[in-house]
């Protein structure tokens, strides 16, 4: 039977969410987790993957197994997991779902602040400058627009295809200096979002005005785009599903 597991961690101790050969990642400990509860090799699947150091308060991967309940499963793995890991849920889905290929869409934040904060700086990253927040939101706004992100790729990326369709950027106020920026969409390329911030803050900072913002993204050449933000600040907070997935 396959299962979605939801589950949260704290990306600082590991070099992203998918295992790697030399470098320890969430999915490897997971993995480990399921297969000393349930006694029987697993492999999960991702619903995407995450750079080394990026968060996520909402994840989902798939597995198959025998599970006889789905609750146990659930509470044991938080007893077994480290404290920087949690699951808030097992379910069982259709025998051909998957995590990755049926998510419709996924969204991200990132959180900027702009005074000195010691309970900020591991999930967000400290402005030393204010930028234009609305100039920002125009430029933004323009991603819901384009197809091709190749400009905010990382160079020499695996996927087939660098078109996203992305369904929201924008900038909200959260008040007391502090600012978070959400971005949804169909799928993300390795290491966009932290593109798109980082070019988002050349035009808050005047270097770049709208139109030359667009053609960063039309250029479709990383090199045209701004400098990558810290990964601290970024978290995964949302993969959402089609109902039929969980018509088991």
């Amino acid at each position: 039977m396959r299962y979605f597991l939801t589950f949260s961690y704290d990306g600082t101790a590991y070099h992203g969410w998918q295992r790697q050969p030399n470098a320890l990642g969430v999915q490897e400990v997971l993995d480990g987790a399921l297969t000393t509860l349930l006694r029987q090799p697993v492999a999960t699947v991702g619903a995407g993957r995450t750079d080394a150091g990026v968060h996520a308060s909402c994840m989902v991967a798939h597995f198959d197994a025998d599970v006889a309940d789905e609750a146990w499963l659930a509470d044991k793995l938080n007893r077994l997991l480290p404290p920087d890991i949690a699951v808030s849920g097992v379910r069982r889905v259709r025998p051909e779902a998957h995590a990755r290929f049926d998510a419709v869409r996924r969204t991200y934040h990132y959180h900027v602040y702009m005074r000195k904060d010691p309970f900020q700086r591991h999930f967000a990253t400290r402005l030393f400058f204010r930028p234009d927040f609305d100039r920002m939101n125009e430029a933004a706004a323009w991603l819901c627009g384009g197809e091709d992100f190749t400009s905010f790729s990382k160079l020499h990326s695996d996927a087939k295809t660098n078109i996203c369709h992305v369904s929201q950027a924008e900038w909200v106020d959260l008040g007391d200096g502090t600012w978070r920026f959400v971005i949804s969409a169909d799928r993300f390329l390795r290491g966009m979002v932290r593109a798109v911030v980082g070019t988002l803050f050349e035009v808050g900072r005047g270097r770049m005005d709208l139109g030359q913002f667009r053609s960063v993204v039309e250029a479709r050449n990383r090199c045209a785009a701004g400098d990558s933000v810290p990964a601290c600040a970024l978290s995964l907070v949302e993969v959402a599903y089609p109902p039929e997935v969980y018509q088991v």
